[in-house]
This record gives structure tokens, sequence and C-alpha cells, in this order.
């Protein structure tokens, strides 16, 4: 009796082991350690929030699909406006700066206004965010210092028409608190 228990618990410690880690959907982590002459199996279990009302859960999982879509945008705007900053400290003269910024400014335009015209409001209101998140800039700051003054109020009024405020600041430990933890999550290759 004893035999056959002690083979059962090793052949499902053994496919417990085998098993792929199901990051892809983003609950588990499954790997095994050694420590000594031991082998020890380790699962990671990501907590999922449970919601009392469906409209709760359905809110949640439309801020991940959000983030999903929008986070990358956000990290490469940081990368093309760190890229950018250390190319204008080579550049000598005010008209190259202007010069420059105009070529990617056309470059942006023809890589993201498709993706931005596809954008939902609410995934236009997070980019505004996590680009403050990135950047350390809000996105009035950036087209402030980068476009002038005009086109960032411009740019501001038809913002506002919309319901968004490009002046708007990430707060992650305050109102942004859930986004920092799901972005970290997705970082982590979680969700």
């Amino acid at each position: 009796m004893k035999k056959g228990l002690l083979i059962t618990v090793i052949l499902l410690l053994c496919t417990v082991t085998m098993l792929p880690a199901q990051r892809g959907n983003g609950y588990t982590d499954i790997r095994t350690e050694i420590s000594g002459k031991d082998t020890i199996t380790v699962v990671d279990i990501v907590s999922i929030p449970v919601f009392r009302r469906k409209i709760d859960t359905r809110r949640y999982a439309k801020l991940i699909a959000n983030i999903k879509a929008v986070y990358p945008i956000a990290k490469e705007a940081k990368t093309t406006l760190m890229d950018m900053e250390t190319y204008m400290l080579n550049l000598k003269t005010e008209r190259e700066q202007k010069e420059y910024v105009k070529l990617i400014e056309q470059m942006l335009k023809r890589k993201y206004t498709p993706i931005l015209k596809k954008m939902t409001y609410s995934q236009g209101k997070i980019l505004i965010k996590l680009i403050d998140r990135e950047t350390s800039h809000s996105s009035y700051e950036l087209v402030k210092e980068l476009r002038g003054g005009f086109s960032a109020f411009f740019y501001q009024g038809i913002a506002r028409m919309f319901g968004a405020n490009l002046k708007e600041k990430y707060d992650r430990y305050g109102e942004d608190l859930v986004l920092e933890h799901l972005i970290m999550l997705y970082e982590a290759g979680m969700l």
C-alpha cells in the first residue's frame, strides 16, 4: 500500500514538473529548483481579483486589454525621446534642431496615425498617463518643448473637447495604483 502511494506521488511530481509554464495566460509559472540533493517544484500563482459584479470583471479585463494595446507605444515613445535628445545634443544650430524635430514628427505621424485613429477614448487616456510615466513629462510638456507653446495650447484644447487632458500626471501611488500593478505584471510577462 505504501509502495503504491509512493509511486503515485512520484508520478504526480514528475507530471507537474513536465507541465509547461503557463505564462501565456499569466496565472501560473511552474519551475523546479534544486536545493542540495532535493528537487523542489515551485509554483508561482498570480492572484486574480474576483469582483462581485460582472461589470467590474469586464472593466478589469478591458483595462488589461487597453494596457496591452497602449503600453508598447508608450515604451517606444520613451525610446524615441531619449534617442532624439541624444542626437539633438550633437546638432549645433537651432535650425538643424527644428529640422530634425520636423523629420521625426513626420516619421511618427506616418507610423502612428493609423494606430491612433483606431484607438479608443479610454486607450487614449491611458496612453497620456503612460507617456508621463515613461518619460517623466506630461504630453503637454513634450509638445510645448518640441513644438512650442501655441501648439501645446492648441492640442490641449482639442484634447479637452474630447474629455482628455494632456497635462494629466501619472500617480503610481494614488489614482493609478491598479494601473501600476498591471504594468508590473505586463513587464513580468504575466498578463
